[in-house]
C-alpha cells in the first residue's frame, strides 16, 4: 500500500508550489499539492510546510482527469496533514 512517503514531489506548473501525482492499479490516483493559494470549493489555502491539498484522479500518468464521483470527495480537499493524506491514499487504493 502506497503512503505519503512514497510521493515524489516536483515544482508545481504555476511555479509557486509542489505537486506529486501517483496512480494505483485500480485506475485511480491522487494529486497532492502545496502552494500559496489553491482554489477548492472553500477557497482552501495551503501556505505552510504542513498543509496539503488533494484531488482524486482517474487514469494513468499519461492520460488522467480529476474525479468528482467517488465517495471520498466531489471536490478537492485542503488543509491536510501528511497522515491525513496517507489515509485518503489508502481509501483511493481500495476503490473498486
Amino acid at each position: 500500500m502506497k503512503v505519503f512517503k512514497d510521493l515524489e514531489f516536483e515544482k508545481h506548473i504555476n511555479g509557486d508550489g509542489l505537486q506529486s501525482k501517483i496512480f494505483f492499479d485500480n485506475g485511480y490516483g491522487i494529486s497532492v499539492i502545496r502552494f500559496k493559494l489553491s482554489f477548492g470549493r472553500y477557497g482552501s489555502y495551503t501556505n505552510n510546510e504542513h498543509e496539503w491539498e488533494i484531488a482524486v484522479l482517474t487514469g494513468n500518468k499519461d492520460e488522467w482527469s480529476l474525479s468528482y464521483s467517488t465517495d471520498i470527495t466531489d471536490d478537492v480537499i485542503g488543509h491536510l496533514s501528511e497522515e491525513e493524506v496517507t489515509e485518503i491514499m489508502k481509501r483511493i487504493q481500495n476503490l473498486k
